[in-house]
């Protein structure tokens, strides 16, 4: 079937196995059947796009869990696909697939953000097994815990007793950092520069109104606080049920 997000943009997706979705960013249509019916076999869900403003749009509408991405393409190049990518998203793999094979490319793009660097032509099987060891290594870190909290870095998903709940960016951002650092009291201003991206001297008290509403979602309440506050302080996140030090 044909996804359609606007007149300018249509990606080819064909489901197989919901929790593993690779995006393929290529613009020859040979390579793209090739790739798209191969991992089918193998169970993964494909999408495809033909050129880099096009795949740029599938990956923020269609979240994949992987990128085959392609060097030189039309509208936006492979690199900068990539750029933009890094700049919302450190954490999802991608592959770049290219005809390009001088060291200095491979350098270019793995310090882009790239995970690998795999030459054209190259073996249908050795590109399956890379993609396997990047979901392995993906998925392992993938997961955080909180209490009865969990959470998905790549999907960005919350869930509290295996139940998702529905956390806007910010809220997740916030939780995310308390998580990974638990047992660890987070002053606001760490809080503030971290997750809110601001450097500069500037009111922490919107962090109430956001851990007020993450704490109202993950049903936790200041007298079973797995989010605590610490007076004066900050917050600190812990697997143990406590009363916030006020």
């Amino acid at each position: 079937m044909v996804f359609e997000k606007s007149d300018n943009f249509e990606a080819l997706i064909t489901c197989f196995h919901p929790d593993m979705k690779i995006l393929i960013v290529e613009d020859e249509q040979g390579i793209c059947r090739f790739l798209s019916e191969g991992l089918q076999e193998e169970g993964y869900e494909t999408v495809i796009a033909n050129d880099g403003a096009k795949g740029l749009e599938a990956f923020f509408e269609q979240k994949p869990d992987l990128v085959l991405l392609d060097w030189m393409l039309p509208t936006i190049d492979g690199i900068e696909v990539l750029k933009r990518i890094r700049d919302a998203d450190r954490v999802t793999p991608v592959l770049f697939l290219t005809a390009k094979d001088t060291v200095a490319n491979a350098v270019e793009g793995l310090r882009t953000g790239a995970n690998d660097y795999i030459k054209k032509p190259f073996s249908f099987d050795e590109l399956l097994e890379r993609i396997k060891v990047h979901f392995r290594n993906h998925t392992d870190d993938d997961n955080r815990f909180l209490g009865n909290v969990r959470i998905n870095v790549s999907s960005r998903q919350a869930f509290v007793d295996g139940q998702e709940v529905k956390l806007t960016m910010r809220e997740f951002d916030l939780l995310l950092y308390l998580i990974d650092h638990k047992g660890t009291v987070c002053t606001r201003d760490e809080i503030i520069r971290h997750v809110w991206g601001i450097k500069f001297q500037y009111d922490t008290g919107v962090i109430d109104v956001f851990m007020n509403s993450l704490r109202k979602k993950l049903m936790t309440d200041r007298d079973k606080g797995i989010i605590r506050t610490v007076r004066g302080v900050g917050f600190i996140a812990t697997e143990t049920d406590g009363k916030d030090e006020r």
